[in-house]
């Protein structure tokens, strides 16, 4: 995480007051949809489109190499220099050659080693999740394994509790409806190898809850789609990592490519070194192990060795005369299966929709934390590519380059929508704070959820403005619950730039949610108002300002106070030990926060853990409190029924802080790391 994300856990965790929602990491992954007309209806790519795409449906400009250089080059390197990416990679084939390969800035800055596309391993993050997707479908092909069987049958000593009747099936798995909450803080990327456990221990260990029922709605799981991987190994008898390099990586010849970690010796000294930029200059961080969780985004590669992945993909599981899938495999693998709404995006067998201009393009995306990635498969065109820029600011080249490259060689050709004149009447009924289904509900994390929030309003001229992190776009209402972007244009939302948006109602007719084009991994649910951080913000900060009230009118008129009755001091006493706990909590956890940094992401501190009693003894003093209050009103304490009431308002905020720590689970131990 950066440094925005950073500052905004402290804040949550040490209940700082913070003022706005701050942009979401998309963790582990990040995203991208095939979309429709004015009214919302799908559309894919030309019926009559072939396989193999036809001369007449290619612009000439691919073939001008130096000129699609040029492009690429225009686009990667000031959002490289802007965002502070000090090093990428880019790959694109078209009908089976290569059509561009370049690296971009240093592997190693202190060497001044250059980028090479063909040698150079950058870490692809989630994308890692295609090669677990393969092998899956590999068993399958085999009769070992069955996409609608309950996942319980192939874990062996790992059982997921049946919290809801129908069980978890790999269909489930790999269209990201399982249900699971998402989880990772301290133990989904460390640093430490000696700390990573093996994949059915920490299946066992780090196991996410169970918040909805499997295909209700739309979660991205990386603890799914480890679990995969842990069937892969238990249903071929391979360890996950030797079983992908046996039947993937081998036959289609991606001679970088490993989920080894640390990498094998012969591939340690090609990988892009990881940096972090602090202090105006590029800092080093450590290799990423993400071994724990390995086939959720434990890959190493270079970008032509994704892309001849890509390619076996596009060409029907096949390489060079290597078969990895049957081509009916690969066109079940690359079918909709799942749509919160068919007329937006939606999940194939573990890849997802992204429409770029038009063009239906299968792929994945992926982040750690110092690098992201995509690859895509597009069948219109016969093209494959991949790209992978490090750095906290790669995030931003990554989301750029695709969107860009196909408004120059495909651009769509589409009027912008215009606003229904009665629009303002129902705009009311969207308008709210909506949170991701992919969050943390059971352990600390929880509090995360206040840093990841959509805001939606009624906007100018009949239009719904939509809201994240800073970022908003205009929305236009072109059917039923559903709505286009007003301006095509490549501000970000939740890290994608959704073109389309669809409402979800209940039976009543409610608005209980929406899911946006480009993340159909990742529904969206209405926020109650006290989940929402406007609201416990403003609380937060209220009572907290309560708190440094007492505790200055303690220091300005302590020696009044000494002349109070006993038991009026006793009460005032309670008052003050209340707001002094929470104050130190407060304080304690910015100290604790800003010297582990980062690093709390990838393992749970000491410091943090002592940190956490903090909470516990403010909870304790302001349950003292409470009761001191029922003292105050039974026994007529204080001077005046004013001095009660303004007593009983300090006991009120004490009552919130105990639940705010118990809501966002930041009272206890509740971690897994």
């Amino acid at each position: 995480m950066n440094c925005i994300h950073r500052f905004t856990f402290a804040a949550i965790l040490a209940v700082l007051l913070a003022s706005s929602a701050l942009a979401q990491d998309d963790s582990v992954t990040t995203p991208e949809p095939a979309v429709g007309d004015e009214a919302g209806t799908s559309v894919a790519q030309d019926e009559d489109a072939p396989g193999a795409p036809d001369e007449a449906s290619r612009p000439s400009g691919l073939d001008d190499t130096a000129a699609l250089e040029a492009f690429i080059d225009g686009v990667v390197e000031p959002l490289m220099r802007n965002n502070n990416s000090p090093s990428g990679t880019v790959a694109i084939a078209r009908d089976g050659e290569f059509i561009f390969t370049k690296g971009y800035g240093y592997k190693d800055i202190a060497a001044q080693e250059p980028v090479d596309p063909e040698t150079t391993l950058f870490r692809p993050g989630s994308v890692s999740k295609l090669a677990t997707w393969v092998a899956v479908m590999q068993l399958v092909e085999q009769g070992k394994l069955d996409l609608d069987t309950d996942i319980n049958e192939y874990l062996e000593a790992v059982e997921i509790p049946a919290t809801f009747d129908e069980p978890i099936t790999l269909w489930h798995v790999m269209t990201h409806t399982t249900g699971f909450e998402d989880g990772g803080m301290g133990y989904l990327i460390i640093e430490d190898p000696d700390k990573a456990l093996p994949l059915k221990e920490a299946m066992q260990r780090y196991r996410q809850e169970r918040v909805n029922p499997p295909g209700a709605q739309s979660a991205y799981s990386n603890y799914a789609t480890a679990l995969a991987g842990l069937i892969v190994a238990n249903v071929s008898g391979q360890p996950f990592n030797e079983y992908v390099a046996e039947h993937i990586f081998e036959p289609l010849g991606m001679d970088t490519a490993t989920f080894d970690e640390p990498l094998p010796e012969h591939l340690e000294d090609q990988v892009a070194t990881s940096y972090g930029f602090e202090a105006g200059g590029y800092k080093e961080k450590p290799f990423e192990i993400v071994s724990s969780f390995g086939p959720a985004g434990g890959q190493s590669a270079s970008a032509t060795d994704m892309v001849r992945f890509a390619q076996a993909i596009l060409n029907g599981g096949s390489l060079d005369g290597q078969q990895i899938l049957r081509p009916e495999t690969v066109e079940e693998m690359l079918s909709l299966q799942f749509s919160h709404d068919e007329r937006l995006m939606g999940m194939a067998l573990g890849w997802y929709e992204t429409d770029y201009e038009g063009t239906r393009v299968m792929g994945h995306g992926g982040d750690t934390r110092w690098f992201h990635s995509y690859l895509g498969v597009d069948e219109t065109h016969d093209l494959a590519f991949f790209a992978s820029f490090s750095g906290s600011g790669g995030s931003a080249v990554r989301s750029a380059l695709f969107p860009a490259f196909y408004g120059q060689y495909f651009p769509r050709d589409e009027a912008p929508p215009e606003p229904p004149e009665d629009f303002a009447e129902r705009a009311g009924r969207y308008a709210g704070e909506y949170g991701f289904w992919r969050t943390n509900f059971s352990k600390i994390e929880k509090a995360l959820r206040m840093s990841s929030v959509v805001q939606v309003s009624p906007g100018p001229n009949n239009t719904l403005v939509v809201g994240f992190g800073g970022n908003a776009k205009q929305y236009v209402e072109v059917g039923d619950n559903l709505f286009r972007a007003r301006n095509e244009d490549v501000t970000l939302v939740a890290g994608v730039a959704p073109r389309l948006i669809a409402f979800q109602e209940n039976d009543a007719g409610e608005i209980t949610g929406f899911v946006m084009d480009g993340l159909p991994f990742m529904s969206l649910r209405t926020l109650k108002p006290w989940e929402t951080p406007n609201v416990n913000y403003m609380l937060l900060g209220f009572a907290f300002l309560v708190f440094l009230a007492v505790l200055l009118r303690r220091f300005f008129q302590r020696s009044a106070i000494k002349a109070w009755p006993a038991p009026d001091r006793s009460a005032y006493g309670a008052a003050v030990l209340a707001s002094a706990a929470n104050w130190l909590a407060l304080i304690t956890g910015v100290i604790v926060i800003s010297v582990v940094g980062d690093s709390m992401f990838s393992e749970i501190s000491t410091l943090f853990k002592v940190w956490l009693v903090m909470p516990i003894l403010a909870v304790i003093a302001c349950l003292w409190l409470l009761f001191k209050l029922a003292v105050v009103w039974k026994d007529g304490l204080l001077a005046s029924l004013w001095a009660r009431l303004r007593y009983t308002v300090v006991a009120l905020c004490g009552l919130f802080v105990i639940w705010f720590y118990w809501f966002w689970n930041i009272l206890g131990f509740q971690y897994l790391a």
